[in-house]
């Protein structure tokens, strides 16, 4: 190593060292963001591959996307990199036009052609991130010619499919396989075709407000400010994000100023902590649903009178009530909140003696027993002892087993379940195809068809009337006619007794020192970190 080298290493080591060790009277920088957080499902940076919230709150300050959606208001599109975009008059093309004074990281100007290779590079990985984009009719085939870059500073989407183009646009400023990654860069550290997928695994790409320094697994995440960011450049100097998963220590870390905002906190510390002055907390609505689901693979379940037993047989007010509080709010339609087509609360509550009379007709007088597959962590598993509780007074003997999320929802792609407390339902797009199509929507309900990524499938349930309705609705011009067919939807849903039964709506809840300003929360976890102060 030569000495320039050597120099910026050791000042980069201390600059690191600064930011985390605590002093007796510790508090943050004015200059530097200090955030603590379970970073436990942060395994790889790539965009085409990185799911999950943890690494979409990294990404979103490291890479820019073509348009982006409000933090409260996620139908209002905003540009970003696209200055301006069109829809064709037959809505089969969208046409965007790009700013020309975006650089990457790497000093290379950010084009056209980034843009369409960005988007073509998911499809042909084929990773977690691809799913979304084959719903829209795309394949690692057909991309190229459908995604293309115009000129350098015109992309032009054609859609395979007949699909409604707002619902692209959502996906586009919601979705992390959708930011923008610096292809001439990239492709210096291709290996075996991979597309650089190796190296992003734990470098970046970007042009967005920060730059990544320095990750350890499980350990924390440096930024440091892009001083040639095409926009107003950030206050904040520096993003250190640390890796923490004890509540206790998030709380007493956020008391003493050792950090700025702590994330995944429980119940008990929040509530202790909004009775601090020095602190606030902030409450985003994701639109993800916690649930109880059922299999209709398995016979009991495939008895409508006993799935509508289940649905009296969970207390949504006493779940809401005492264990969601900062996780989540009541909600039962497959539809999340907010949305105009999502119908009132149907209401649906606790109600054992009905539930033994339909268990009684379905030929189950004295119950039945079965088994409960639940993440071993809060919420869930408080979730699954309230209803571990409430079939039991109806005589349903349930067996609580835990696991990891492979062996949960592992289980749940495989149809090999009986009941199954969890949470999904997609919902990062504001738009009712997107709830719809991850919890009823099932085309193909044939074990062979394995549309792991649908769980009206992974439950088999299976309705070609909501199906029809769901695939028409998504091509319907009027608008007020295409809310109409959505709440149809929710209507006939209720009345076959779907297998998935949603219970709270989730909730994030994060704190904050009082000191930190501007800080917005975003529904879909693409929370943007450039616009925070500081106020000391």
């Amino acid at each position: 190593m030569n000495v320039s080298n050597l120099l910026k290493y050791c000042a980069l080591s201390i600059a690191i060292s600064s930011t985390i060790v605590p002093s007796a009277n510790a508090i943050t920088p004015e200059n530097q963001l200090v955030i603590g957080m379970s970073m436990d499902n942060l395994l790889s940076l790539d965009p085409a591959s990185a799911s999950g919230l943890d690494v979409v709150s990294v990404n979103s300050n490291l890479y820019d996307m073509l348009i982006e959606l409000a933090p409260k208001e996620p139908s209002k599109i905003s540009p970003a990199v696209a200055k301006s975009w069109s829809i064709s008059e037959d809505g089969n093309r969208i046409t965007f036009e790009l700013r020309d004074d975006v650089i990457f990281h790497s000093g290379n100007k950010l084009t056209a052609h980034d843009v369409a290779w960005s988007l073509q590079r998911v499809l042909k990985l084929n990773l977690a991130l691809a799913s979304t984009w084959k719903t829209y009719g795309f394949t690692a085939d057909n991309v190229e010619q459908f995604i293309q870059a115009k000129d350098d500073y015109t992309v032009e989407i054609s859609l395979p499919e007949k699909t409604d183009p707002n619902l692209v646009l959502y996906t586009l400023g919601s979705s992390p396989s959708a930011f923008i990654v610096d292809s001439k860069e990239v492709l210096k550290h291709e290996k075996d075709g991979d597309l650089g997928h190796a190296w992003l695994t734990t470098n970046v790409a970007g042009s967005g407000p920060f730059q990544l320094r320095d990750w350890r697994a499980k350990d924390r995440v440096l930024m440091t400010r892009f001083d040639d960011y095409w926009r107003e450049p950030s206050e904040m100097k520096r993003i250190v994000m640390r890796h923490m998963t004890e509540s206790q220590s998030l709380r007493l870390m956020l008391e003493r100023g050792d950090i700025d905002i702590a994330m995944g906190m429980s119940v008990p510390d929040i509530e202790a902590l909004k009775k601090d002055d020095n602190i606030r907390s902030e409450a985003t609505i994701r639109g993800t649903l916690y649930y109880v689901a059922v299999s209709m693979k398995d016979d009991k379940f495939s008895n409508k009178k006993v799935r509508e037993a289940v649905r009296y047989l969970i207390d949504y007010k006493g779940i809401n009530d005492s264990i969601m509080p900062n996780y989540g709010v009541l909600h039962q339609r497959p539809l999340k909140l907010g949305l105009d087509a999502t119908l009132p609360e149907p209401g649906y509550a606790l109600n054992v003696q009905k539930a033994k009379t339909l268990l009684a007709e379905a030929g189950y007088p004295d119950g039945f027993k079965t088994s409960i597959r639940v993440l071993s962590q809060l919420p869930f598993i408080n979730i699954a002892t309230s209803l571990q509780s409430t079939l039991a007074q109806a005589g349903i003997d349930a067996e609580i087993i835990t696991g990891t999320g492979n062996q949960v929802y592992g289980a749940m792609r495989e149809r090999k379940f009986e009941m199954l407390v969890g949470r999904g339902g997609g919902g990062i797009e504001p738009h009712p195809h997107s709830s719809l199509r991850s919890l009823v929507y099932n085309p193909d309900n044939s074990d062979e068809a394995k549309l792991t990524n649908f769980q009206g499938w992974r439950t088999g349930f299976y309705s070609p009337e909501i199906n029809t309705i769901i695939e028409n609705a998504l091509l319907e011009k009027d608008a007020q006619k295409q809310i109409e067919m959505y709440q149809d939807v929710q209507n006939i849903y209720e009345t076959q007794i779907g297998a998935i039964f949603p219970v709270s709506q989730m909730l994030d809840t994060v704190l904050l020192r009082t000191d930190v300003k501007h800080y917005e929360g975003h529904q879909a976890a693409t929370t943007r970190l450039r616009e925070v102060t500081k106020e000391r």
